[in-house]
């Protein structure tokens, strides 16, 4: 390859990247990403998606897991991301049910985690959830 295909192709991937991360933040900063951080929003419109968030996603990093356990905002983020990993079958409503402990207890054995199924530090990073 030429230095000016890996230029133009350095270019291309920094903008992608770039637009993605911009743009999406602004609408949804509990979003689920991929291993990439890119955002995956759904057309799909819950009651959970009008509760109160913080506004900025790096902000839920100083919050501990049992305050965000009372946070709606993102006890659905956690319900999403359960779900699109196959742990969860439940409503996503925003509220810390008995399924959803038992869901992250099933993810947390299944990534040779401590199985507790409370919302814990590492339980968060296997979710990509901040």
């Amino acid at each position: 390859m030429t230095p000016r295909r890996c230029l133009i192709g350095a270019t291309a991937a920094l903008t992608f990247a770039i637009a993605n991360t911009s743009a999406a933040s602004a609408l949804d900063p509990l979003a689920p990403r991929d291993s990439w951080g890119l955002f995956h929003q759904t057309p799909i419109l819950r009651a959970v998606n009008f509760a109160p968030r913080e506004s900025w996603r790096y902000f839920y990093y100083s919050h501990s897991g049992r305050t965000l356990s009372g946070d709606a905002a993102y006890i659905g983020a956690v319900q999403t991301a359960l779900q699109r990993n196959g742990y969860y079958c439940g409503p996503i409503n925003g509220f810390f049910t008995p399924a959803v402990s038992e869901a992250i207890a099933r993810m947390q054995k299944n990534h040779s985690l401590r199985v507790t199924g409370t919302l814990t530090l590492s339980v968060r990073r296997a979710l990509f959830l901040p």
